[in-house]
């Protein structure tokens, strides 16, 4: 049985991992999405949009925060492990029948009546997640990526083969959905039977009063964040249609490689290290600093590359067909540096306990969002909504997120020196996609030399970032906890 009370696995370790795990099941994704896409057109492919938003919806808040609280456990997670079970199934079993009774009026409001079966089969996997949400809590609190990424792989592995086979045979939407629910169903037995500690159902009552007070400010936060990173597809589902919402898409995914790629593995491992570091405020200051900027030296540039090169990557990954999803890509490509960077400001308040300033920052981004989401779907569809999107990204909520970083201690200087030279790297491989466009060559050589330049862009800022990247796989400054385990046994077991 591998050490509960917190885990002691290197950050850089588990990042490699993490890393690694996004990567290939990506770049299966990815594949797999191109194909389907081309197979199914925007017209299906916004009505398999329109139920999967749903179901990004439900995830959101579906086990209402609590498992977040194994991870920042100062103590034995075997403690509260049962408690947060109960809540997380009870409360995923409930949400995902409200999900079936609410999809038909849900689809029709998004202009897409034949999402509705999609919506209700979706219900399934909300309950799946209620049940892995301990193990998938724990594995991440021991920061064993490793077994994470053997779970994400075996469940790309069974769902890739069905979704490209029934999409060959004409079962349009349901071919994505299908796939993604034997893939959810693998996924939920390998978590069981990989989970630190065995998987049983209990309550304490103490301990449930503090988990919901601990999750629900943070099932709320959930929410809001939900409701301002998909604020956009709901707009043009509703306003601009199905077909709207299926080049969208394809921009939006498309604007989420580096947020995948860099924000999902990265969001496996900070939340640990700022946790080790709660007796260290200085530390965890310190630590959060040095992150920032090895986050913006990898994600000022190449997100300045992919907007830059939004209609040659579209015409070379999805065809000229999908050529309108180049108008949102150029902005939401920007818009990933944001999306990175908010999150990981969002992981270190939500440990040094500043719940509700990250509440505010959602409701008032949610305030400035929607009506400039409306205005920029009149003015210019799906590429005034991308624009819309990324302005109160960078007008109202970059503001926002650093005061509340400079309350909790962040210098704002240190920051600012750590985006300088990133900047730079950005507005130098931005001028050479530019360039590169005048010049008119092929599409495969304009990607390939700008993608050359991005790759000395990095090798510079990286070389130059050397020190914080020994300090990351040192261990990021993080200290080896030492308490006993609890012995409490308030727990009733089930």
């Amino acid at each position: 049985m591998p050490d509960t009370q917190h885990g002691h696995g290197r950050p850089h370790t588990a990042l490699a991992w993490s890393i690694a795990n996004t990567a290939v099941t990506k770049l299966g994704t990815m594949v797999v999405g191109i194909l389907v896409a081309r197979l199914l057109g925007p017209e299906s492919y916004g009505t398999y949009a329109v139920a999967f938003l749903a179901l990004m919806a439900v995830l959101s808040f579906n086990e209402l925060g609590v498992s977040l609280a194994i991870v920042r456990w100062k103590d034995d997670p075997r403690e509260i492990a049962p408690t947060v079970t109960t809540i997380s199934v009870a409360a995923s079993v409930l949400i995902a029948a409200g999900m079936v009774l609410g999809a038909g009026p849900y689809a029709r409001a998004m202009g897409e009546p034949d999402a509705a079966v999609l919506v209700a089969l979706f219900a399934v996997p909300v309950v799946l997640s209620g049940i892995t949400a301990t193990p998938a809590a724990l594995l991440q609190r021991n920061l064993m990526q490793g077994k994470r990424m053997l779970i994400d792989q075996m469940a790309t592995l069974v769902a890739v083969p069905v979704m490209l086979g029934l999409a060959l045979a004409g079962a349009g939407p349901f071919s994505l959905v299908i796939g993604h629910l034997l893939g959810v169903a693998v996924t939920t037995v390998m978590f069981l039977r990989m989970s630190p500690l065995p998987w049983r159902m209990g309550l304490s009552r103490s301990h449930a009063v503090a988990l919901l007070r601990f999750g629900t400010p943070l099932a709320v936060t959930s929410i809001l964040v939900f409701a301002v990173g998909f604020a956009d597809q709901i707009v043009i589902g509703s306003a601009l249609g199905a077909t709207a919402l299926g080049f969208y898409v394809v921009a939006f995914n498309l604007s989420s490689w580096p947020v995948t790629m860099l924000s999902k593995p990265l969001r496996q491992v900070t939340p640990v290290i700022f946790s080790r570091l709660q007796r260290d405020p200085e530390g965890m200051r310190h630590a959060f600093s040095r992150l920032s900027a090895l986050v913006l030296t990898v994600t000022l540039p190449g997100c300045s590359a992919l907007a830059a090169l939004a209609p040659e990557v579209i015409r070379l990954v999805y065809g000229q067909v999908w050529l309108a999803a180049a108008a949102p890509l150029l902005w939401l490509g920007a818009l990933a540096v944001l999306r990175i960077s908010f999150e990981l400001a969002y992981d270190f308040l939500v440990i040094a306990g500043s719940t509700r300033s990250l509440m505010t920052i959602q409701i008032v981004w949610l305030v400035a969002l929607v009506p400039a989401l409306l205005a920029g779907a009149t003015w210019d569809g799906v590429g005034g909504v991308g624009l819309a999107t990324f302005a109160v990204g960078l007008v109202v909520i970059l503001p926002l997120h650093l005061f509340y970083l400079a309350r909790a201690g962040i210098g704002l200087g240190g920051l600012a020196a750590g985006a300088a030279l990133p900047a730079v790297g950005a507005v130098a491989v931005w001028v050479a996609a530019i360039g590169l466009r005048a010049a008119q060559p092929s599409v495969w050589v304009t990607c390939a030399v700008t993608g050359l330049v991005l790759a000395a862009v990095w090798a510079v800022l990286l070389r130059r970032r050397r020190e914080d990247v020994r300090w990351f796989r040192s261990g990021a400054g993080s200290p080896t906890p030492t308490e006993p385990p609890s012995t409490r046994s308030e727990d009733v077991h089930v």
